[in-house]
């Protein structure tokens, strides 16, 4: 099939590499010069596990990227995946989703076949039907109404498994308003939906737009469930690791998403669960299950600086953060817990050295001052104590001793040799 996709961050790129993977011819249509010019010549512009060998497979054959909507009318499906940035009070911006919907329209204005968009941004119930939608139809003209259909594919990509995610999913699910859509969708889906393990849930619009809230703000409220069990079973001496493996063992709960620690972060849920939460008192609800399931993952990055300073007087020490991403295997810094650790060692008076195999020049641009170090090892050198505040695989294997003095915290139960330690303390264990 013929496939736009309107925007090229982690979503609007990852689905382009994997669609073209399956076989679709893929334009990438984007603002930003820079992330054309690296599509086109088959390197990825953020950094995902089994993105970068699919780009460079398919650029300038199944796969490429321009700044010009018109390239929309050699198509016949366009998907929007498009920043929904926060604003100040929880609720969604929806901004650029609204500028892109109209540049689309005036672009399918000179398209007289049928044309399928799909919205593939997380956007509240009612977003697709009350602001996409007639906004293209207004731009695209007299008739649009007719040839123009619409519907809701929610994704749902974690990020540094994202590619995965995408081609082996657990479900597909499918917001349409007619069966002419939901047959394209079907067609286009077709090599993932072949998959015996890949459930297809086909509905209306408004319940796909939910359904994607509902996913992340269980998942986030089960980690923060975990958490506070955690500092619970710290504050009794028990290991939370321990108590959580047995708990999962019932079927009705399962061993996914139980690791207690630092807390949840990234572009997904906290803009997702704010949302949902904004959207509810909209409506007239108070959400005071979500408002507690933020305040207690808000309040973990703080626990574990005075975890340390319990052990290390924070004011003038020098203190390393190991682990910048909020999860391990991306670049992705957003809402990172890590940023948080940052901001309150050195509101203590705490001299921060950073570490982080692949995320600092995203972090140099919010801290430009820090003292940034080139391997783990440097890091700790001379360093009065450490968190780790993100579980990389290589840290498992770090020596401390160069430190002046050994004093580990770990905020990720990352599997560490202890006993060269004089302190090690985790979070909630």
């Amino acid at each position: 099939m013929q496939i736009s996709i309107i925007g090229s961050g982690y979503v609007g790129t990852t689905i382009a590499a994997c669609l073209a993977d399956i076989g679709h011819d893929v334009i990438n249509v984007e603002i930003d010069e820079d992330v054309v010019k690296s599509i086109n010549a088959g390197t990825a512009p953020v950094h995902e596990p089994g993105l970068q060998e699919r780009i460079a497979e398919h650029a300038g054959s199944q796969l490429r990227a321009t700044t010009d909507y018109d390239a929309v009318r050699e198509t016949d499906v366009t998907f929007l995946c498009l920043p929904t940035p926060q604003a100040d009070d929880g609720s969604l911006d929806l901004a650029i989703m609204e500028a892109a919907s109209e540049s689309l329209g005036a672009a399918l204005a000179d398209k007289s076949d049928d044309h399928l968009v799909v919205v593939k941004s997380t956007v509240l119930p009612g977003t697709t039907e009350d602001v996409v939608a007639p906004t293209v139809v207004d731009a695209a003209g007299p008739g649009a109404d007719e040839r123009i259909s619409f519907a809701m594919n929610p994704e749902f990509l974690r990020m540094s498994t994202a590619v995965t995610d995408f081609l082996e999913p657990d479900k597909v699910v499918f917001g349409t308003t007619d069966d002419s859509a939901a047959a394209t969708l079907r067609e286009l889906y077709a090599p993932i939906l072949e998959r015996e393990k890949t459930d297809l849930v086909e509905t209306d619009i408004r319940e796909a737009e939910l359904i994607k809230y509902a996913n992340n703000a269980f998942l986030a409220s089960k980690v923060s469930l975990v958490n506070e069990l955690g500092n619970i079973a710290e504050e009794y001496g028990a290991d939370a690791y321990e108590v959580l493996e047995a708990v999962g063992l019932d079927d009705r709960i399962s061993e996914r998403f139980m690791r207690s620690g630092l807390g949840w972060g990234g572009s997904c849920f906290p803009k997702d669960v704010n949302a949902l939460r904004a959207g509810a008192r909209e409506q007239g609800y108070e959400p005071e299950l979500l408002d507690a399931v933020v305040a207690v993952n808000d309040q973990q990055p703080r626990r574990l600086v005075d975890a340390l300073a319990a052990h290390v007087p924070l004011e003038g020490a020098r203190i390393v953060v190991l682990g910048l991403s909020f999860k391990p295997n991306t670049d992705d810094i957003r809402k990172s817990r890590s940023l948080d650790v940052i901001d309150h060692l050195r509101a203590a008076g705490a001299t921060v050295v950073a570490y982080d195999p692949v995320a600092m020049d995203n972090v140099r641009e919010r801290y430009p001052d820090l003292e940034y170090a080139e391997t783990a090892e440097s890091a700790l050198e001379g360093a009065d104590g450490a968190v780790l505040a993100t579980d990389w695989d290589g840290f498992a294997d770090l020596s401390f001793d160069g430190m002046a003095r050994r004093v580990v915290v770990d905020g990720r139960r990352v599997d560490i040799d202890a006993d060269e330690l004089e302190v090690y303390d985790g979070l909630t264990w």
